[in-house]
């Protein structure tokens, strides 16, 4: 093992992200959580890891064969090509009536001859890499904590002397709260499974302890898909510094830049709310093109609408996003909130000003991605982290949020006007017979801006704005009062 990296990597990017470069050479660790939660996954990708470096690797199975393994590994698209797998099981010739011992847990079985013949396959292939699965096989032997905390001090001392890294795997189907191993292992890694009430289930990860090392600490969503483990290290926004111009960004609209003293400035977030229909996300489209026309790239994630159906609406109003899609210009996903988790989102957000290189950001709605994360204290910090990630990366972010009613007095399901460089506010109000819409500028923090209400229409050319309401008084709050002669409404056909 000389000259090889001081850490090993674990083979999941996002896992050694959190781990500040993996786990410390010649150290035991602790990978814990209930059946299913994905330690095998993860074993087998830290020691194809290794074997992909040149390094020998040792699997030890108490629990599964080596067939469950292999097949398990088959599902994924993998080979164990360079993994010794030891199965720890009495031969089947033993499998009779006069000498019946089915497995490790049997009671026929002695902790020391267990202990033995693992030291016997360690002795043999002389790994640089061990995964012992599991301890809770080892637990039911030593049927004592005092005997059990002595196997493991054994186990961790012999290994320690041979300089081999150890993953040990505990599915916690016995003493939950036996924290022996954790006092014993150099650092202890929990998984975790959450059922919700509807969608897919939602895993995350923590590291509880990692002795002589600054990891990134909290919970961090993963999933587990074909080909493995995907980790998605919590975002934190202090990590992230740039220096970004911040100039202001004009849309085509001169009486909406107007409105908005001049247009947003690059880096801030501007959020956009009304009740449903009043056009917050057609509003977001100006704001997409004047990104385009700059010769700049957009992402656009979609909580609540359809894909087909927000590129057919923008079509009628003579905005080809399919075309712009295509050319690479813009980033269109469609975000299943009943499916995805929120650090997973995240990890889309910054692929997309990463990679893709996205400058202007749009999330329609948050009341889609509430639903991903019911905990709104938690949303709104998570919202924080985001949206500070995105100044810091001179991306101009916009989120609409779809208040509860149509008039009258509305309320936001979340608040997050505080976090907003720009609020606009979107509502309908009724004049001379017919619902119409206002918007309004209601925060600024970057610059002046008017303080009047506009009325709007949505045509066939995209946002049509009209000049300040000047007659009317109660506009937002739905039912105005009209003191004058309403000639500075919009009328059909009007631009």
């Amino acid at each position: 093992m000389l000259g090889i990296a001081p850490n090993a990597a674990t083979g999941i990017a996002g896992l050694d992200e959190v781990l500040a470069g993996g786990l410390s050479r010649g150290r035991v660790f602790l990978l814990e959580g209930n059946p299913g939660t994905g330690k095998t996954t993860i074993a087998s990708q830290f020691l194809m890891a290794g074997a992909a470096a040149g390094e020998k690797t040792l699997y030890i199975t108490l629990s599964e064969t080596e067939d469950e393994l292999r097949d398990s590994a088959q599902s994924h698209g993998w080979s164990f090509a360079g993994i010794d797998l030891f199965e720890l099981v009495p031969p089947e010739n033993l499998l009779d009536e006069q000498q019946q011992q089915s497995l490790l847990y049997s009671s026929d079985l002695e902790l020391g001859e267990t202990t033995k013949r693992i030291f016997e396959a360690f002795e043999r292939h002389r790994p640089d890499r061990v995964v012992l699965d599991s301890l809770s096989e080892l637990r039911l032997l030593a049927q004592s904590s005092l005997r059990y905390r002595r196997q493991i001090l054994a186990l961790k001392h012999y290994f320690a002397t041979q300089k081999a890294t150890v993953l040990m795997l505990d599915d916690l189907t016995t003493e939950l709260n036996d924290k022996t191993v954790h006092s014993v292992a150099h650092g202890v890694i929990a998984l975790e499974e959450l059922a919700r009430d509807y969608g897919a289930e939602r895993r995350r990860l923590r590291v509880v302890k990692y002795r002589g090392r600054r990891f990134r600490g909290g919970y961090h969503d993963f999933t587990i898909e074909t080909g493995g483990i995907k980790v998605y290290p919590r975002l934190i926004s202090a990590e992230y510094r740039g220096d970004a111009p911040r100039d202001h960004l004009a849309t085509k609209s001169s009486s909406l830049n107007a409105l908005l003293g001049g247009g947003v400035e690059r880096g801030s977030s501007v959020l956009i709310l009304g009740p449903a229909g009043t056009g917050k996300s057609i509003l977001t489209l100006t704001f997409v093109l004047g990104a385009v026309d700059r010769g700049e790239k957009a992402a656009l994630f979609l909580f609540d609408e359809e894909l087909g159906l927000l590129v057919r609406r923008a079509k009628g109003l003579g905005i080809d996003l399919q075309a712009l899609v295509d050319s690479g210009q813009i980033v269109l996903e469609q975000i299943d909130a009943a499916e995805l988790t929120p650090g997973e989102f995240s990890h889309r957000v910054r692929s997309c000003v990463e990679v893709h290189g996205a400058r202007t950001v749009v999330i329609d709605s948050l009341n889609g991605f509430q639903a991903a994360m019911p905990e709104e204290n938690a949303l709104i910090l998570h919202m924080h982290e985001l949206l500070q990630y995105l100044n810091r990366q001179g991306a101009t972010t916009f989120l609409t949020v779809a208040q509860h009613g149509l008039v009258g007095d509305m309320k936001s399901p979340i608040d997050l006007t505080y976090l907003a460089d720009t609020v606009i506010l979107l509502r309908y109000f009724e004049a001379l017979g017919r619902v119409r819409r206002a918007i309004s500028v209601v925060k600024k923090r970057t610059g002046p801006h008017e303080d009047t209400i506009r009325e709007y229409q949505i045509t066939s050319e995209g946002v049509a704005m009209g000049e300040p309401l000047v007659e009317f008084q109660g506009v937002l709050r739905g039912v105005p009062i009209h003191v004058g002669s309403g000639a500075n409404l919009l009328q059909d056909g009007d631009r």
